[in-house]
């Protein structure tokens, strides 16, 4: 690690005393501090004078403790899927149409799961979050004991990915939980996916779209998308639904088995596609869902079922708009 990354982060840090609040456990510090010197030859000093500069943030642990997921799916849904949030990736679609693409023709992700999956995350990269990733993957390594374990590898995979973009590791900003950019990659993430897409030299999820389009349909080919395949079908009504639903996206039975029992699409689908049934809360009613592959593959974006769905009703939406906006007009 260099120390003039170092140096210019604490002149950014004093000139902005305003900021600090409450440091890092200093003995957390120093453990990891030595344990990256030793695995990845870190200088520990250096390091340690590093995260001396982050902040701990109790705005992060209540944000982290309450998230949009724990919502009702009505309620879950009316935040992503709207009106404005359609047009807003039609809109990014059509400035970004040669990229998407080339994306779709390199990876196989369609077009509208791309556009969607940003609309979801920053809303086309209006809201790519606020916190410094430093101290948001700080606090949370530091100072969240049910998840510590999962941030201090991504505090670690932070680090390296600064070292190896060369990048101010202070500067870098993203959510409550350390993702970042317009894709919102968690630094696993970047460091595994993220595409250099317009071969300008850099990976820059931050202020590029092209990369952004790229590293996302590249992190789903690389969880497994298959083109062509349905993502989602909706169950017809039934006594059994119930019974069927599961808690976890795991795609333990097919089509068919579910038919046995008496559940199906209403939809016509191949029998040996793998499925999980899924329920989702409305306001007067639950709605039962088939997850397929390609909705088990958008669930490793993000774990929530409810997330997934979001994704695909914001990408028919989407896709609808354009459609429309493409008909020819009537004379």
């Amino acid at each position: 690690m260099h120390r003039s990354l170092f140096l210019v982060a604490l002149v950014i840090v004093l000139a902005c005393p305003s900021v600090i609040a409450r440091s890092l456990d200093r003995a957390e510090i120093d453990a990891f501090s030595l344990q990256m010197q030793k695995t990845h030859g870190f200088d520990a000093a250096a390091l340690r004078e590093l995260l001396s500069l982050a902040t701990r943030l109790d705005s992060v642990l209540a944000a982290i403790s309450k998230p949009a997921e724990t919502k009702p799916w009505h309620e879950y849904r009316a935040i992503f899927v709207t009106p404005e949030r359609v047009r807003g990736g039609a809109k990014f679609w059509v400035e970004n149409a040669t990229d998407i693409d080339a994306a779709f023709n390199r990876f196989g992700v369609p077009a509208e799961i791309i556009v969607a999956i940003i609309g979801v995350e920053t809303a086309y990269g209006r809201n790519a979050g606020n916190y410094r990733v430093l101290d948001a993957l700080g606090t949370l390594a530091f100072h969240y004991p049910k998840r510590a374990s999962f941030f201090r590898t991504e505090l670690e995979q932070f680090l390296l990915l600064t070292r190896e973009e060369k990048v101010d590791p202070v500067a870098l900003k993203g959510s409550y939980a350390g993702a970042m950019g317009i894709p919102q990659f968690m630094p696993s993430s970047f460091r595994t996916y993220a595409v250099d897409f317009n071969a300008d030299g850099h990976r820059d999820i931050w202020a590029k779209p092209a990369d952004a389009i790229g590293s996302v349909a590249n992190y789903l080919q690389g969880h497994g998308w298959k083109p062509q395949q349905p993502i989602v079908l909706l169950a017809a009504p039934g006594e059994a639904l119930a019974s069927q639903a599961s808690e976890t996206v795991e795609l333990t039975k097919t089509l068919a088995d579910f038919a046995h029992e008496g559940v199906h699409p209403t939809q016509h689908a191949t029998a040996e596609l793998s499925a999980v049934l899924l329920a989702y809360e409305g306001k007067s009613s639950t709605e039962y869902w088939f997850g397929l592959n390609n909705f088990y593959v958008i669930t490793r974006y993000n774990r929530s079922p409810k997330y997934a769905l979001a994704v695909v009703q914001l990408a028919d939406a989407i896709k609808d708009l354009r459609a429309s906006e493409n008909a020819p007009q009537a004379q």
